[in-house]
């Protein structure tokens, strides 16, 4: 059993890495014609109109319902009656590969243009700021404990027959200053970019909504696990910027 989880977890993380380097891409739309993928948010089958907006935010929803639920502590005591626990995480992850590669095929593309930066100096400004902010998602689930975030932890406890330890609280170096840094990256991505077409204003603006309100669901499940101590560390350190109270 052991060694079928360990597998399991090292398919579904290797998976998912690959799913994330294409999301990049998907995400970087014209930014990042030069990596050649055959659909981005700006380029593939599809064009703009009401029907197209429909279609996207239906996408998004999904995705936001997907991921919400699945990372609710009652929805994993009930899901582990039917997966055993070690490989919670992993199908969380294939889950979520699954909701991804969704949402990137069926996207339809709505070419209006909001804004165009056409100086060289800004757009490499913001194509650094795009791979800035995905460089600080990475990051901060390094810093959180990248291996267990993605089930290979789980996955090799499993295989060792090693019992989890118990969920530490702690603020490793972003956390210090921010409570939700891998958040800040996925906003700072999302909007960095030289050309937003209509349909990735829509797809930055719910993206940027849903964490918002992911934020409060994921805290008021941390207070429920570390109870006063995440609310003192609330109240100490700001929640997206490295500035201001709390809210």
């Amino acid at each position: 059993m052991g060694v079928l989880v360990l597998i399991c977890s090292v398919v579904a993380y290797l998976v998912f890495l690959a799913t994330f380097l294409y999301f990049v891409a998907f995400v970087g739309g014209d930014m990042t014609a030069f990596i050649n993928a055959p659909k981005t948010i700006d380029a593939g089958p599809g064009s703009g109109g009401g029907a197209a907006a429909l279609v996207n935010l239906c996408l998004l929803l999904l995705f936001g319902v997907q991921h919400s639920i699945m990372a609710r502590q009652g929805f994993k005591k009930t899901w582990t009656k039917i997966v055993p626990w070690p490989m919670e995480r992993s199908t969380y992850v294939l889950a979520t590969v699954v909701v991804l590669w969704i949402l990137i095929m069926f996207w339809r593309p709505m070419p209006g243009v909001v804004w165009s930066v056409e100086a060289p100096l800004w757009r490499g400004v913001l194509l650094a700021l795009f791979f800035a902010g995905f460089a600080l998602v990475l990051l901060s689930t390094f810093l959180i404990n990248h291996f267990a975030l993605f089930g290979l932890e789980q996955g090799w406890n499993a295989f060792k027959a090693k019992e989890a330890p118990p969920p530490k609280f702690v603020t490793p170096l972003l956390y210090k200053h921010l409570r939700h840094p891998l958040y800040l990256g996925f906003i700072v991505a999302f909007w960095s970019t030289s050309h937003m077409t209509v349909g990735h204003l829509l797809f930055a603006s719910i993206w940027t909504i849903y964490i918002f309100v992911a934020i409060g669901y994921e805290e008021r499940d941390m207070i429920k696990l570390f109870g006063d101590q995440y609310k003192s560390y609330m109240e100490k350190t700001p929640a997206i910027l490295p500035f201001g109270g709390r809210k």
